[in-house]
């Protein structure tokens, strides 16, 4: 059985004795964009179509960081509420200006929205569209010295037919709309191509525009700089892999500490975990930064594997993102979101359960297009998960279980038929309708315990339980395969294919979902 109290953390950067381990967070926070207010450090990350959308985290020390906010509820069209893979929220930023905290969120579909608190950990306004536009992407706004707002932004061939430019607009200051077209103020397709997700910051009378090119995988980070924010401006490449094994180091921000240090959060692609956070030592020469170790002396730097932790002037107890759950409180933690628009009337927690009541879809509808499954990032490169259900209330053609989303996915659930509770596995590809079903076995109990192993970050296994203390294997291992633009993620889901549009699916209660080290799963 499960003992709560020899649960660890699958992923840990904080080494305790003052340094760090890149990455800071094993997670899929892709497209990261930060910032310092006070002592205190805010994050927020693209969520493509699943809600609660663009998570906000938290930290103090940039190595500790906890998710505590969604930046949108939901999205807000109709059409969200059902999977619709690579769309929805993309690369967003994040600023504070005036006591507000703003976050730019661009939907490539629909436009460039913005959304406002006060207060990051009690929540967001609701979206305000700042331009209703096809194709632009990755915003970021800008206050300058007199007062004048501007948004830098990027470019979508797969909309608009073009990439690699990026364009500034002068927008209100209270970021409510755009004045005017504005003018494209770098060309890259010569010399930085695929250049996107563009910050714009100031420093010594100078203009900078952060922006990664060369891809998301092969890539490196660009700075450009000029004394006119209308340009021309400068390039120049501040940081490549080198001769480290971080890929595409890129996109991301540049943050500083109380005591003066420059640090930098950026990204790496990694495939099945997704797009995973490291953070850079960073300095200025020439006016030009540099990010993380320049071993030759060339202005470019490449990144750091370990490194000191910043100098925020105090200790911070360690701690990571939520993924483990017992179901304690009475709303979804903060580790969980939807495969689309979700419903309330989806869930409910009680008694420490978490009951999931199954959704009618049609026969046939792939698991990666249901809209309800409840859904985790990768909390690291290996792991086991296990969930103990209660199956007793599932109704005839209900299907309840465990799923692990990606380009090519795998479920393993129990399922009513005729009477009987039989254990399937689904295994199909996001892109085909090649759905499988292989029958596993028979289940006579209430209570199973579902098993998934992920090994060698690709590789993607189950196992079940009646007692919980012996494991059977069961089904086909599968090869995991990264989503669109997004990592592999691991949940649940209760749907029904029987009970048409004016029946009624049964339910299932959850007991808890707990993440363990693969040698710790088999003890």
């Amino acid at each position: 059985m499960i003992k709560r109290e020899e649960i660890k953390k699958m992923w840990i950067a904080d080494n305790g004795d003052g340094t760090y381990s890149n990455p800071i967070l094993y997670t899929d926070y892709s497209d990261p964009d930060a910032i310092r207010v006070g002592e205190d450090y805010f994050l927020v990350a693209s969520s493509f179509c699943n809600t609660p959308a663009v998570p906000v985290l938290h930290s103090k020390d940039l190595v500790n960081w906890k998710v505590i906010s969604y930046a949108m509820e939901k999205l807000p069209f109709p059409y969200y509420d059902k999977p619709v893979h690579g769309c929805g929220t993309w690369a967003p930023s994040i600023r504070y200006h005036e006591g507000s905290f703003y976050v730019f969120i661009p939907m490539p579909d629909e436009g460039i929205f913005m959304v406002k608190s006060s207060n990051p950990f009690e929540g967001w306004e609701e979206p305000v569209c700042v331009r209703k536009v096809t194709g632009w992407i990755d915003p970021c706004p800008f206050w300058d010295d007199d007062g004048k707002a501007y948004m830098v932004s990027a470019f979508a061939r797969s909309r608009i037919g073009f990439k690699s430019i990026l364009h500034m607009s002068p927008i209100e200051p209270d970021c409510t709309g755009v004045l005017g077209d504005g003018r494209h103020v770098f060309d890259g397709n010569e010399t930085q191509p695929t250049i996107e997700g563009p910050k714009l910051y100031k420093r010594n009378g100078y203009y900078y525009i952060f922006a990664p090119a060369g891809g998301v995988k092969p890539g490196w980070q660009t700075v450009l700089r000029s004394r006119s924010i209308w340009g021309p401006y400068e390039e120049k490449i501040v940081m490549h892999q080198g001769s480290s094994p971080v890929n595409g180091p890129h996109q991301g921000a540049w943050v500083d500490t109380p005591s003066g240090e420059d640090w930098f959060l950026h990204f790496q692609d990694v495939g099945n975990a997704g797009r995973i956070v490291h953070l850079q030592p960073m300095h200025w020469e020439d006016d030009w930064p540099v990010i993380g170790v320049n071993e030759d002396e060339n202005g470019c730097g490449e990144p750091v594997m370990q490194y000191k932790k910043p100098d925020v002037g105090k200790t911070f107890p360690v701690c990571t993102p939520e993924d483990s759950d017992f179901f304690e409180g009475s709303s979804l933690g903060l580790q969980w979101q939807w495969n689309a628009n979700y419903k309330r009337e989806w869930y409910d927690l009680k008694d420490s359960m978490l009951t999931l009541y199954a959704q009618t879809v049609e026969k046939g509808t792939q698991t990666c297009d249901v809209s309800n499954l409840l859904l985790q990032k990768w909390p690291a490169p290996e792991f086991a998960v296990t969930v103990k259900l209660h199956v007793e209330d599932m109704a005839e053609g209900d299907v309840c279980g465990m799923v692990s989303l990606g380009g090519v996915y795998t479920d393993f659930a129990v399922k009513l038929e005729n009477g009987e509770k039989k254990l399937v596995q689904r295994t199909g590809e996001w892109t085909k309708n090649n759905e499988t079903e292989e029958i596993c076995g028979e289940l006579a109990e209430n209570t199973v315990y579902l098993r998934m192993y992920v090994e060698e970050e690709k590789w993607v296994s189950f196992a079940y339980s009646t007692d919980g203390e012996h494991f059977i294997k069961a089904g086909k291992k599968t090869e995991a395969t990264p989503g669109r633009w997004v990592g592999v993620k691991a949940g649940l889901f209760a749907i029904n294919e029987e009970a048409g549009e004016t029946g009624e699916g049964g339910l299932i209660r959850a007991e808890y979902f707990v993440y363990q080290a693969l040698k710790d799963a088999e003890k």
